[in-house]
């Protein structure tokens, strides 16, 4: 079977960070996707809210640089919890999100990360290795500029996508 989410939008509110009793972080917060359509020439909008959790070092790290707000891509699997409401008794479900990989969309200027986005993957590892700084290239003294490649032919379909129909 196969269990793969894939969601874009902003954090609804900030992380709550707590550790289990093993010392592991698990964060929680929510995320807020939109939807922009058209029916019978009238645009409209629908929102969804999930709840999502992060567990290990990436918890640590969205604690850290997420707030209410920020964007934010998740990669992760649906999960169904169970509980009893201890108030009523009655038994309570919902689904949410278990985030394996999250990038950080926000520019530095809004307060987010650097460039545009950071990528940063738990992938069942709660040790964060950090990437390692690219260097730039320097070509050789004796280098000469090849002759430009051949480009090949777009044979992909054209797909006429409404701006507006987009989540970001």
């Amino acid at each position: 079977m196969y269990n793969k989410v894939i969601l874009v939008g902003n954090l609804t509110r900030d992380i709550e960070l707590r550790y289990s009793q093993n010392g592991s972080a698990i964060a929680k917060t929510a995320i807020a996707t939109s939807r922009k359509f058209t029916v019978n020439g009238e645009k409209k909008e629908e929102t969804c809210f999930v709840d999502i959790t992060f567990f290990g070092r990436s918890g640590e790290v969205a604690n850290q640089y997420l707030r209410k707000g920020s964007k934010i891509l998740v990669e992760g699997r649906l999960s169904f919890e169970q509980w009893v409401d201890q108030t009523s008794g009655q038994k309570r479900s919902k689904h949410s999100v278990i985030v394996e990989t999250m990038q950080m969309l926000d520019s530095r200027g809004e307060g987010g990360s650097q460039g545009g986005y950071n990528e940063y993957s738990d992938a069942g590892n709660s040790g964060y290795d950090a990437p390692a700084p690219k260097a730039a290239y320097t070509p050789p003294p004796s280098y000469s500029k090849p002759a430009p490649a051949r480009m090949p032919e777009n044979n992909l379909p054209e797909i006429d996508i409404n701006e507006d129909e987009i989540p970001f």
